[in-house]
């Protein structure tokens, strides 16, 4: 994908050296997925699109003033592609992405050094990480809803959102949250699979 139809598709501008720093995400993503399995081999072909496109509506779904924490990292989606955008676009926000997976940590750590995008990177357990205080929580293919309300319990400030992209089976997932928790809810559909969302969320607290 070149610049321009990443900035049709995903609706932001970027500068060439962002857009760069993307494409090297992608590189260093194809290099490592053989030994950790970052992403699907099916879904490495349509990485624009299935991952970095995606991850960019979690970025672009609400502005960042304070601290972002990703949790449940994996290979770097959502929170890598935030990082590599915060650097630009919200230089005021510092980016963590936290992974307890050892290997995929120091492939986080390489995409955060190689693309001078300053993201940190905590290699320990959501739940053993000490509290984040954070302004916005994103995670993306890591829990039901329920659970990462959880962590957000843990994690995020009183007056902070989530931002959690969810497939076609979200609305269960939310009736089945609001058994245990209330909050405020916006489901945004997304833009690179119809009945899938971006689900933006404020107000948790134990029902």
């Amino acid at each position: 994908m070149n610049r321009a139809d990443f900035e049709l598709v995903s609706g932001i501008s970027v500068s060439r050296e962002t857009f760069s720093n993307l494409e090297r995400y992608v590189d260093l993503v194809r290099k490592w997925n053989p030994t950790i399995n970052i992403v699907s081999r099916k879904s490495l072909d349509d990485i624009w699109n299935r991952h970095i496109v995606d991850s960019v509506q979690a970025f672009t779904c609400l502005k960042c003033t304070g601290s972002w924490v990703d949790i449940g990292s994996g290979g770097g989606f959502p929170g890598a592609v935030v990082g590599i955008l915060a650097r630009e676009l919200s230089p005021n926000c510092p980016v963590t992405l936290i992974e307890s997976d050892q290997r995929k940590s120091a492939f986080l750590r390489n995409v955060s050094r190689e693309t001078s995008s300053g993201f940190r990177v905590i290699a320990k357990r959501i739940e053993d990480v000490e509290p984040q205080y954070a302004d916005v929580i994103s995670a993306r293919a890591l829990a039901d809803l329920s659970t990462l309300l959880e962590f957000c319990e843990h994690h995020l400030k009183s007056s902070g959102s989530a931002v959690f992209p969810k497939g076609v089976t979200w609305k269960k997932e939310v009736e089945a949250a609001q058994r245990e928790w209330k909050f405020e809810l916006d489901p945004i559909t997304s833009v690179t699979e119809p009945q899938a969302v971006i689900l933006k969320i404020k107000g948790i607290e134990r029902a």
